[in-house]
C-alpha cells in the first residue's frame, strides 16, 4: 500500500542516538553506528523523531510500504518493559491515534497485560481521549416511522459516525449493512432516516473536503474483510465532486479479499433520488 513512511539518509546521519527515544515503537534501531528503519510495518509514518535529529537525517516520505501493524508493535514493546510501554501509549495518545491507541489496549487486555497505572493511561484507557469520539451502541425502539406529521424518531443506533473517528472493529459494524453517506445527503433528503438509514450502519465522510483519504480505503477493506459487513450502499450528491466518494468505496473493495455488493444512490440538490443501482 501507499503510505508515509519515515526516510532516514544514512549520509548524514553520525550514529548519535538522538532519534531512539523519538520512536518508543522500535522502528529505528543503531545499526553499524547509523541509524535505520528496521521495518515498515512498526513505522507509524508520523515522524515524531524528526525533530530529535540534529543532522536533519531523518525526513519523510510516501511510498509503498507494509501497512504499519500494532499488535507486532505492542508484541516488542511489552518485551522491553513498562517505562517503554508507558512511552509508546503516551505516543499514542498524544498524536490522537485513536485506533492505534485502542488495538494496543485490546492487546494489552488478550495477554492479561496491565495497563500501566499512571495517570495519564488509566484516563486514556477509554475509548480515546476525546469523550465525544467514544464508541456507543445504542438500542432503538421499533416504530412505524411513517407518520406524516408529528415527531418521527432517529434510526442512528451507534457513534462516532466520521469516517476518521470510527473503527470497523466496533460491535455495531460487525455483519451490518453498512450506509457510507456523503455529509451533505442527510441535510438534502428529507427522509433520509426512515427510508435509508433505517436498519443501517452509518459512516460519514466529504469526499471534497477530508483530509488523508487513504485511510478511508482501508478502513472500507477492513469493514469487508474483519468486520464481514453484508452489503455497502454509497449515498452521494449530484455535485462532480461527490463521485469520489464511491470511487474509494470501489477502490477499497477491489483490494479487499471479500466481495460484498454495492449500491450506489445519487441524490439531487433539491432531495430528490436521481439514480439508485448495483454497481458492484
Amino acid at each position: 500500500m501507499q503510505r508515509k513512511v519515515i526516510s532516514i539518509d544514512e549520509s548524514k546521519c553520525n550514529g548519535c542516538g538522538l532519534c531512539l527515544p523519538g520512536c518508543p515503537e522500535g522502528a529505528i534501531q543503531l545499526i553499524d553506528n547509523k541509524a535505520r528503519l528496521v521495518s515498515d510495518l512498526m513505522c507509524d509514518g508520523l515522524g515524531a523523531c524528526l525533530g530529535h535529529c540534529p543532522q536533519g537525517a531523518i525526513t519523510i516520505e510516501e511510498r509503498e510500504a507494509e501497512p504499519y501493524d500494532e499488535s507486532k508493535v505492542m508484541a516488542n514493546i511489552v518485551k522491553q518493559g513498562v517505562n517503554t510501554l508507558k512511552a509508546h501509549l503516551a505516543h499514542l495518545r498524544e498524536h490522537q491515534q485513536h485506533e492505534y491507541y485502542q488495538e494496543a489496549i485490546k492487546y494489552l487486555a488478550e495477554h492479561h497485560i496491565p495497563v500501566p497505572t499512571d495517570q495519564a493511561a488509566e484516563e486514556h484507557a477509554k475509548p480515546c481521549g476525546c469523550p465525544g469520539s467514544h464508541a456507543m451502541s445504542f438500542a432503538r425502539e421499533e416504530h412505524g416511522g411513517d407518520e406524516a406529521t408529528g415527531s418521527r424518531p432517529s434510526q442512528l443506533t451507534h457513534w462516532p459516525l466520521q469516517m476518521h473517528l470510527i473503527s470497523p472493529r466496533a460491535p455495531h459494524y460487525q455483519g451490518a449493512d453498512l450506509l457510507l453517506a456523503a455529509d451533505c445527503v442527510a441535510y438534502s433528503l428529507g427522509d433520509f432516516h426512515k427510508d435509508y438509514l433505517k436498519g443501517k450502519a452509518l459512516a460519514i465522510a466529504c469526499p471534497k473536503l477530508d483530509d488523508g483519504q487513504e485511510i478511508y480505503v482501508e478502513k472500507i477493506k477492513e469493514f469487508i474483510d474483519v468486520a464481514k459487513i453484508n452489503t455497502l450502499t454509497v449515498m452521494i450528491m449530484q455535485v462532480p465532486c461527490c463521485h469520489g466518494l464511491l470511487n474509494v468505496a470501489q477502490e477499497a473493495a477491489s483490494q479487499a479479499k471479500r466481495r460484498v455488493p454495492i449500491k450506489c444512490i445519487v441524490v439531487s440538490l433539491q432531495g430528490e433520488i436521481l439514480e439508485e443501482e448495483w454497481v458492484n
